[in-house]
């Protein structure tokens, strides 16, 4: 395995990486200002707001960090008739190396995600969004998009955040498709029935999704092994890279021996998006032709 005095190399490869997204995209709000009081009105802070922020979060947020690794990127994502749409349809527009397959469904409202923090802690998050399987018409229009962007591209990022976009078989869909192409597909999922994305090459679970998809403990090193190893016989994946928080990552191979990295001490007060980044930097290092024993670490680090 690569040692991390030497992903330098791998990280300058990055720009060569040619990369296709395809979930659930939505918009990122942060609003930011100062707790001095709580509200005569009911026992709750009173945040007296002095900014306000917007970025692309959900599949986008994956995108953001592909783009920041160098790697050409190609995404398609579901936005609603509105203004958050628009919003959204513009920060993609900003982004170097970047094209993106937007549709617009009038029947659904674009998501968002609303963070009210004081300083560095977060006092609550508030969620727009419809939540939906695709019509008949708009799969039809995605799929169709999908196979013409998986000629140009290495690797496929299925990233589920739940919302709709990849239901009712279309991350099944995708992933024959990509298969057929040659293409490597990693699955951030959402879903605990893993019969959705059987046969993807990678698959990303934190900790709890694991345990969930698995129904099997996973409090230690053997565990993570065991729980990974039952979803990969069952499911037909290449491999799990299980994402565990402080204590690193653990990838497991249909071929190969099982591999623990541990984390790097780092001072974090919201871990918001490290899935994201994880998945963006896999993705980067498979696309530009590392092993995944090489954009494993890659990822951790």
């Amino acid at each position: 395995m690569t040692a991390t005095t030497d992903l330098i190399a791998l990280v300058g490869a990055l720009k060569t990486a040619h990369v296709l997204c395809i979930g659930d995209v939505m918009l990122d709000r942060f609003v930011t200002g100062t707790v001095e009081r709580i509200s005569p009105e009911a026992p709750i802070p009173v945040l007296r707001i002095d900014a306000e922020t917007a970025m692309l979060g959900g599949a986008g947020n994956v995108v953001r960090n592909l783009a920041a690794l160098g790697a050409t990127v190609r995404v398609i994502g579901l936005i609603g008739d509105d203004a958050a749409g628009g919003e959204i349809r513009a920060l993609f527009d900003t982004l170097a190396n970047v094209e993106a397959t937007l549709p617009v469904d009038p029947n659904r409202q674009s998501a968002i995600k609303t963070r009210y923090l004081a300083g560095a802690q977060q006092l609550m998050r508030a969620d727009r969004e419809t939540v939906a399987p695709l019509d008949a018409a708009m799969r039809t229009d995605i799929l169709a998009a999908a196979s013409t962007a998986l000629k140009h591209c290495s690797v496929l990022v299925l990233s589920d955040y739940g919302k709709g976009m990849l239901l009712d078989g279309v991350a099944k869909e995708l992933i024959d498709a990509a298969k057929r192409e040659n293409v490597a597909v990693i699955v951030d999922p959402k879903s605990t029935h893993y019969g959705d994305y059987a046969g993807a090459s990678v698959i990303t679970p934190n900790r709890r999704e694991l345990r969930l998809a698995a129904g099997l403990p996973v409090d230690t090193d053997e565990a993570i092994v065991a729980a990974a190893n039952g979803l990969i016989k069952e499911y037909g994946l290449g491999a799990v890279l299980a994402t565990r928080s402080r204590d690193g990552m653990t990838l497991v191979s249909s071929a190969g021996a099982p591999v623990h990295l541990p984390a790097e001490a780092r001072d974090v007060f919201d871990v918001s998006g490290a899935g994201d980044t994880v998945v963006a930097a896999l993705a980067a290092g498979l696309a530009a032709g590392a092993a995944l024993d090489d954009a494993a670490p890659l990822a951790n680090a």
